[in-house]
């Protein structure tokens, strides 16, 4: 069992910067990557970003490439994703979620096997 705590959301003035981490609880040896979505009112969760726990391969959504940059700590058991030149649609809560194995399908929620609470980015315009 894996345990997720997401944690660095908060308010921001667009443009502006924020820094969400996700912690993992220690048995992150049976974790293949870790993902960042995120849900907005009235819309379905969506891939932001995605990191092989081993490698660091990344892939990142359209929306926020070249935005946003997915890292991790491998001591710390523990995920980043620097959000920068934020803006009003990146509002949302950000969710962190963890995967045991590969996936074709690692843009879509169904691929990964834990999830972390959620963190609220709300981005004034």
């Amino acid at each position: 069992q894996v345990q997720l705590v997401e944690s660095g959301g908060g308010l921001v003035q667009a443009g502006g910067s924020l820094r969400l981490s996700c912690a993992a609880s220690a048995r992150t040896f049976s974790v293949y990557a870790m993902g960042w979505f995120r849900q907005a009112p009235g819309k379905e969760r969506e891939f932001v970003a995605r990191v092989t726990w081993n490698v660091g391969l990344t892939s990142y959504a359209d929306s926020v490439n070249g935005r946003f940059t997915i890292s991790r700590d491998n001591a710390k058991n523990t995920v980043y994703l620097q959000m920068n030149s934020l803006n009003a649609e990146d509002t949302a809560v950000y969710y962190c979620a963890a995967s045991k194995g590969y996936s074709t399908n690692y843009r879509y929620s169904v691929a990964y096997d834990y999830w972390g609470q959620g963190t609220q980015v709300t981005v004034s315009s």
